[in-house]
């Protein structure tokens, strides 16, 4: 590629968002010549990251606001950058995104990337929603690219970040690090233990699963996927899978919907699961009634696994499901189209079938992962060619 190796410096908050969301592809960059390393906050993920054999270092970096932190943060990030001396600097999640940004600008680093893969601002409201805007505004303003992971999410950020508009770009057709879909495939060992989670939690072959992944937070529209459970589960056979752990600290879950959780039987707490395919495999309909996201990876997990979605209609979500072809999208936030949309597909099998099947195909043309690992390899070395 070039006379000597390019550096690459990548940048989450918190480890678990290297581990998972953007696993495997350090690696996949470091074989296609770039001198890697990656930069986080603490976490128990850090053994697995360490196991990958690239380098990592640890800055405290925190998911909230916190002036004090934040500005150690930042002068460590400096000094981390001086070190390494990286040619490429490309955050993700919004605290990375600022310091890692701010840091890159101080430095001069010639290319500085940001990837957005939601916005937290979507759903805030007075002084914090001020201070988020503020925060994107300089990220943007420090990055030379901006990179939201969905075509719904650049127009967000184009109407409400207009300056910087031509700094904006969706790579191939979106997603950040997109999927291994012979991995997220109903095999004959996952459907074994897929009949072991249902018999450890006595369910009944009657039984209509749902299941929902990811953080158990109210802008996952938890509390009204909860009370509309709740009200299905009273007068039909039906299951709900919950996989993820709640963040009382950040986004807690309404009073009601915690008793509605503990109480009620039909409801089944996974917590964090490092394999998410045993729960789709043991579900009927994957449900997702999400505030706002980037490009949703449980999403197309769900649908690679043949897993029929119901998804709210954000920016993501209904980039990845046609609705009423290849799933059904409601609104946000509205609880009698929930329970409508979860009701029709309890009640059609073949709906179901028939949108498993077109929604797997979806994913086989355009998400695999090499195509997405791909399009941001082909955009570094174009960026490494200007420069």
């Amino acid at each position: 590629m070039l006379d000597k190796k390019p550096r690459l410096l990548r940048i989450t908050t918190v480890p678990i968002s290297l581990h998972l969301l953007l696993k495997g592809q350090p690696q996949f960059m470091q074989s296609n010549g770039f001198e890697v390393l990656t930069v986080s906050a603490d976490g128990k993920e850090l053994a697995a990251i360490k196991s990958t054999g690239i380098p990592h270092q640890i800055i405290n970096l925190t998911r909230k606001i916190s002036p004090i932190e934040d500005t150690i943060a930042l002068w460590k990030m400096i000094q981390l950058i001086k070190s390494f001396k990286p040619d490429i600097v490309h955050t993700h999640t919004p605290k990375a995104g600022l310091i890692g940004m701010m840091a890159a600008y101080i430095c001069r680093v010639p290319i500085r990337l940001h990837t957005v893969a939601g916005l937290p601002v979507m759903e805030a409201q007075g002084l914090k929603k001020s201070l988020l805007i503020l925060t994107e505004k300089i990220t943007c303003f420090c990055a030379n690219n901006v990179y939201p992971n969905s075509n719904g999410l650049m127009d967000f950020m184009i109407d409400n970040f207009r300056s910087f508009k031509h700094k904006f770009k969706v790579l191939g057709k979106g997603s950040t690090n997109g999927i291994i879909t012979k991995h997220y495939t109903l095999t004959p060992e996952i459907s074994v233990l897929a009949d072991h989670l249902k018999s450890k939690y006595n369910f009944q072959p009657s039984d209509f699963v749902f299941c929902f992944i990811g953080r158990l937070v109210g802008d996952k529209g938890i509390n009204e996927l909860i009370n509309v459970f709740d009200c299905l589960s009273k007068n039909n056979n039906c299951k709900l899978l919950l996989v993820g752990m709640p963040e009382p600290e950040l986004d807690p879950l309404s009073a009601n919907c915690l008793e509605v959780i503990h109480n009620n039987k039909n409801i089944i707490s996974l917590g964090y699961q490092d394999d998410v395919r045993v729960a789709l495999a043991a579900s009927n309909v994957f449900v997702f009634p999400s505030y706002r996201e980037g490009f949703p990876n449980v999403v197309m997990q769900a649908q690679s696994m043949s897993v029929p979605c119901i998804v709210s209609d954000i920016n993501g979500c209904n980039e990845l499901v046609s609705h009423n072809k290849s799933g059904l999208i409601v609104p946000v936030k509205n609880e009698t189209a929930l329970q409508e949309a979860m009701y029709i597909l309890m009640n059609d099998t073949e709906k179901c079938k028939s949108f498993a099947s077109i929604a797997r195909e979806n994913i086989l043309q355009h998400y695999e992962q090499s195509q997405v690992w791909n399009y941001i390899l082909k955009e570094y070395k174009q960026l490494l060619n200007k420069n």
